[in-house]
């Protein structure tokens, strides 16, 4: 399958299927309930697709050159922005779009959380404390310069920070709409690596087996390549949850 096959095939129809039922829910009156109402979903949703555009190409951009994975030139259009083919870019839009519409389409179908929310500042730190350790092993792993782990310490040197960001500031926030997050978050991640398992076994793209471990779930999908897309996830997740809750608005003294 060539790049764009792929996207077309198993990201186009979700996609189109999710802003359907956007468009549906806006005709017919549905919102986003009292408790996300605070900046317009429309223009979050899209602020993180800048985002993840421009926080995932200086890495996307090093792996490709450094040859941690490649794509078949023959299933690729061949126009690239540095090292990188536009499709990995229409990539990194989509994904978040798919996440996003997703998300939003449960935010405005979930009733509120039951119990009202009770602020858990000791639950941030531990919660931020034990990332910022396993940011920190795998931070040294790379500098140290090993080679099986090395895909895996590039995914979680470089997108544990923005995670860390996210829990310190509102851990206790995603854990009061828990419901929520993990009904945003799993199946987009799940939906996501059967794709992602499709696409390496037709030869779309491959992962260069000396930079990963060899733990491969059914013998196609490297453990990096999952970490990736639940990374990626979280971030899309966290942040538009973090971004438009009147919890993190008060926290902050805007609500």
């Amino acid at each position: 399958m060539t790049y764009f096959g792929v996207l077309l095939r198993f990201i186009g129809p979700p996609l189109a299927v999710l802003a359907a039922v956007a468009l549906w829910d806006r005709l017919r009156g549905r919102r986003v309930p009292a408790g996300f109402d605070t900046w317009p979903a429309w223009a979050i949703l899209w602020g993180h697709v800048a985002i993840a555009l421009v926080y995932t190409t200086p890495w996307d951009n090093y792996l490709v050159a450094t040859r941690v994975w490649w794509y078949d030139p023959a299933l690729v259009t061949g126009v690239t922005l540095g090292w990188v083919p536009i499709e990995e870019y229409t990539f990194f839009v989509v994904q978040t779009l798919m996440a996003g519409l997703w998300l939003l389409a449960w935010m405005r179908r979930l009733p509120a959380p039951p119990a009202p929310f009770v602020a858990r500042r000791k639950l941030r730190l531990i919660v931020t404390a034990a990332a910022v350790l396993l940011w920190a092993a795998w931070l040294a792993l790379l500098l140290a310069g090993w080679t099986p782990g090395r895909y895996m310490a590039l995914i979680l040197a470089w997108f544990l920070p923005p995670v860390l960001l996210q829990l310190g500031f509102g851990a206790d926030i995603l854990w009061h709409h828990r419901r929520l997050v993990l009904l945003g978050l799993l199946p987009p991640f799940l939906y996501l690596c059967l794709v992602d398992s499709l696409a390496i076994a037709s030869g779309t793209w491959t992962i260069n087996p000396l930079d990963t471990m060899g733990v491969d779930l059914l013998h196609v999908l490297p453990l990096e390549e999952i970490t990736f897309f639940w990374m990626t996830s979280m971030l899309i997740v966290f942040g538009m949850v973090l971004m438009l809750a009147r919890e993190s608005h008060e926290r902050v003294g805007l609500g």
